[in-house]
C-alpha cells in the first residue's frame, strides 16, 4: 500500500525528497529517493528517534535507508544514526578523525553525551545513543556524488567550517534543487555559535551553500521553516556583522 510523505508527517519538497521537524529541539531529517537506494540527513536525537525516522523512509522508499549523511557532530542530529545499520555514513572531512568525536571510547562521545543531558535528552538514552554511535564510513574532503538509482544522484560537499568545524551540504539536483544546510543556516532562531564553531568561517560558508544551490533552490535549515537564497544571504550578511567577519 502507497503511503504519501504527508500521512507521515512529513513535508515534500520536491520528486522524492522529503523532510520532517522533529520535536523537542525542532531538528530536520531529509530524505532522498533513488530507485534502489535512499539516502537520509541526519538521524535524530536518540536511537529511538533514529529508528522512527528509519521506520518511515522504509514505508516510503519500499527498502532500507542505503546512505546516511550527517549534516554536523551534534547530539540532535547524530544520536539516531546507529538505527541506521548496514548504511555507508558521511560527514564533512575530519569528522572521523583522531580524537573522536565518532570513534568508540572517544572523547568525542563523551562530549556529545554530556552536551545532550545538559540540553535536556534522559541520561540512559544519552549514554545508549553516544555508546552505539555510527562510525562515519566516508570523509568527504570537497564533494562525492553518490548514485541512489534511476538517475538519482545527490552531491554532498564539505562547506564549512562554520557553525561547526565539520560542516556538511547536501544538493539534491531537480527543478527545484533542494540544498540540505545543517545549522549552518536556521530559521526558527538566530544561528547557534557554540564552543565548536568557527565564526571567522562562518559567511563563506554560507556563500558556498548558495554557490551550491543557486538563486533558485530551496534551502533547508538545520531548524525551522524551508527559506530562499535571499534569506540565506541575509543571514550571511548578518553572520559576517555578528561576527566582525569583513566581506
Amino acid at each position: 500500500m502507497t503511503v504519501t510523505w504527508e500521512e507521515l508527517g512529513w513535508e515534500r519538497l520536491a520528486d522524492g525528497v522529503g523532510r520532517c521537524r522533529l520535536p523537542g529541539w525542532d531538528c530536520t531529517a531529509g530524505l532522498v529517493l533513488g530507485a534502489g537506494g535512499a539516502l537520509m540527513v541526519d538521524a535524530g536525537s536518540s536511537l529511538a528517534e533514529g529508528a522512527r525516522l528509519h521506520e518511515a523512509a522504509r514505508r516510503l522508499a519500499g527498502h532500507r535507508v542505503t546512505h546516511l549523511a550527517l549534516t554536523h557532530p551534534h547530539f540532535d542530529h547524530v544520536f539516531g544514526a546507529a538505527a541506521f545499520e548496514g548504511a555507508e555514513v558521511y560527514g564533512a572531512y575530519g569528522a572521523a578523525g583522531t580524537g573522536a568525536l565518532f570513534a568508540p571510547g572517544g572523547q568525542g562521545r563523551e562530549a556529545l553525551r554530556a552536551d545532550a543531558v545538559a540540553e535536556g535528552l534522559d541520561a540512559r538514552a544519552a549514554r545508549e545513543a553516544a555508546d552505539a554511535l555510527a562510525p562515519v564510513t566516508h570523509e568527504v574532503a570537497g564533494e562525492c556524488v553518490p548514485d541512489l538509482g534511476g538517475g538519482r544522484r545527490v552531491r554532498l560537499a564539505d562547506v564549512g567550517p562554520g557553525h561547526t568545524s565539520h560542516d556538511l551540504a547536501v544538493l539534491v539536483p531537480g527543478s527545484p534543487a533542494v540544498v540540505f544546510c545543517g545549522d549552518l543556516v536556521e530559521e526558527s532562531g538566530e544561528p547557534q555559535a557554540g564552543p565548536d564553531a568557527v565564526p571567522s568561517g562562518w559567511p563563506t560558508a554560507l556563500d558556498r551553500l548558495l554557490d551550491l544551490g543557486g538563486d533558485d533552490a530551496l534551502y533547508v535549515p538545520g531548524h525551522g521553516a524551508v527559506v530562499d537564497a535571499a534569506f540565506v544571504r541575509a543571514q550571511r550578511d548578518a553572520l559576517a556583522a555578528r561576527f566582525g567577519v569583513s566581506r
